[in-house]
C-alpha cells in the first residue's frame, strides 16, 4: 500500500510509464488518460501528469503558465475535505498558486511553504486513488 504519492510532469506520459515500469520496477495502477497515469513500487505511487489544458495536476496555472518537467515537481497530502483545509489555509494567510482543480483521480491545489515549494493537497474522488486504502 503507497503511503507517499510523488506527482512527475512528464512530456509524454506512454513514454514514461514505460521508463518506471521496464527499468525501476513500478506496475501501473491505472491510466485512464493519455496525460494521466498512476504507477507504484513499494510505499511510493508515482503520478505521472502530462501538460494539458483540459484540468487535473497538468493544466496551466490561472496566469497561463505551464507546467514542465522539474519545475513542478511536489509531494502530495490527501485530505478529506479539500474545501474546508483551503478555507483554512487561506484564512491563516497561506499562499495558493492556483484554485481547486478536478481531474480523473481527485481535486488538487498547490499550496506553497514559506518559501515557495508546491505541495500538492489531493482529495480523491475514485477509490483507486486513494493513499490510504487497504
Amino acid at each position: 500500500m503507497a503511503n507517499v504519492q510523488v506527482r512527475y510532469i512528464v512530456d509524454d506520459v506512454d513514454r514514461a510509464i514505460a521508463f518506471y515500469r521496464d527499468h525501476l520496477g513500478f506496475q501501473e495502477v491505472m491510466h485512464p488518460s493519455p496525460a494521466f497515469a498512476m504507477l507504484q513500487k513499494d510505499a511510493l505511487r508515482l503520478v505521472l501528469s502530462q501538460p494539458n489544458p483540459q484540468g487535473g495536476g497538468g493544466q496551466p496555472m490561472p496566469d497561463g503558465t505551464a507546467q514542465t518537467p522539474g519545475g513542478w515537481n511536489r509531494f502530495a497530502v490527501q485530505v478529506d475535505d479539500i474545501e474546508a483545509i483551503v478555507k483554512k489555509l487561506r484564512e491563516a494567510g497561506a499562499k495558493f498558486r492556483n484554485d481547486i482543480v478536478t481531474g480523473v483521480g481527485g481535486k488538487q491545489i498547490l499550496l506553497e511553504d514559506p518559501s515557495g515549494n508546491p505541495i500538492e493537497l489531493f482529495q480523491p474522488t475514485r477509490a483507486e486513488a486513494r493513499l490510504d486504502k487497504g
